[in-house]
């Protein structure tokens, strides 16, 4: 009875393979016409299918390629304006390419970015845009290369030996930042950053010093960095303040830090630009509708989501030769938050609580 019903079963691919000694995946190639196959290894599919009966399933074919024609992306999270238009942008992009997008935050852990991965690479997704929590060198990019996935990595990344990145030039922006705050006399800028491990941070604190140190080289920097969240940050400014320290201006390295530095401002009763001038990584509207309004480094959204599409659509297609890095330009906008030091009506206030 037993051996009956094992005679009833549809055989499948994986009894080919089997029989066959090799691959499911080798199967599939030569069931598809696959011209690479070894031509031995090809002779004992043909003869494994004859004698076990194989057919194609039509159905489960279709099956596999509609869950093929999906793109995954993960971001370190969704609240910020940058991957938030990142995610729109990807996934418009992808739907003109007849794929469907499937989208889902990290939460900025390291974590919790490989076990999405992991799920992905179940779905069998045909490639993944992954920017990362930190950069090219986690667990995540580790997931991809050891299960041979396809994906482009983005933001906060530099360059890899595996995968193509995309990402905004932010040493020469803030190369810039450097040079307008320079050219306006600004000789103490505090500079504040999250985390000095994640790749772009590195990048934007050592494009402005590198840049401030050329031109002036007994320029004043001082670096706050909070390894975990914004309010470490809020408390290691009101120290750093306290203490009387008075620079003439700040450059946040992100967009959160920058609303943090404001806050901190007008609870000390300081004004931009008269008291302070203030420069923020990263643009987002309120920072245009406030007064003054901000000064920002604008990233490039949809540059860096249209190149990554396309790269990571090239390497689903079959293009090989090595991984490339691009870098792409951002805007330096100057606005009202920045003047020059000293000069305005309310400069020389101390710190006034």
């Amino acid at each position: 009875m037993a051996h009956r019903q094992a005679q009833q079963r549809r055989p499948s691919i994986h009894d080919v393979a089997s029989r066959a000694g090799v691959s499911a995946a080798t199967v599939s190639k030569v069931m598809q016409g696959v011209t690479t196959v070894r031509p031995e290894n090809a002779q004992r599919v043909y003869d494994a299918v004859e004698f076990l009966g194989y057919r194609v399933d039509p159905l489960a074919s279709d099956m596999r390629r509609a869950k093929r024609r999906i793109i995954g992306a993960i971001m370190p999270e969704f609240e910020s304006e940058f991957f938030g238009s990142m995610i729109t942008e990807l996934e418009g992009l992808a739907e003109q390419r007849g794929y469907t997008l499937v989208a889902a935050s990290s939460r900025e852990s390291e974590a919790r970015e490989k076990e999405i991965l992991a799920r992905m690479h179940d779905w069998r997704v045909a490639g993944v845009v992954l920017a990362p929590v930190r950069n090219e060198h986690g667990p995540a990019a580790g997931f991809m290369k050891l299960n041979g996935m396809t994906g482009v990595l983005i933001d906060r990344v530099l360059a890899d030996d595996a995968f193509d990145t995309v990402s905004a030039d932010s040493a020469a922006a803030s190369a810039e930042v450097a040079r307008e705050l320079l050219s306006k006399g600004h000789r103490h800028i505090l500079v504040v950053g999250l985390g000095h491990q994640a790749a772009t941070v590195r990048a934007r604190l050592d494009g402005f010093r590198t840049k401030a140190l050329q031109l002036v080289p007994d320029i004043r920097i001082d670096v706050v960095l909070s390894e975990s969240d914004v309010e470490p940050l809020r408390s290691l400014l009101r120290d750093y303040f306290a203490k009387g320290e008075r620079p003439t201006a700040v450059y946040s390295l992100f967009l959160k830090g920058t609303l943090v530095v404001l806050s901190e401002f007008r609870r000390r009763g300081w004004h931009c630009p008269d008291d302070i001038s203030l420069v923020g990584f990263d643009d987002a509207e309120w920072m245009q509708v406030t007064w003054p309004a901000i000064a920002a480094v604008v990233q490039p959204v949809r540059e860096i989501a249209s190149n990554a599409v396309d790269v990571l659509f090239r390497r689903i297609e079959g293009e090989g030769g090595p991984p490339k890095a691009r870098l792409e330009p951002c805007k330096v906008l100057m606005r009202e938050s920045v003047g020059s030091p000293g000069g305005g009506p309310h400069s020389g206030g101390g710190n006034r609580q």
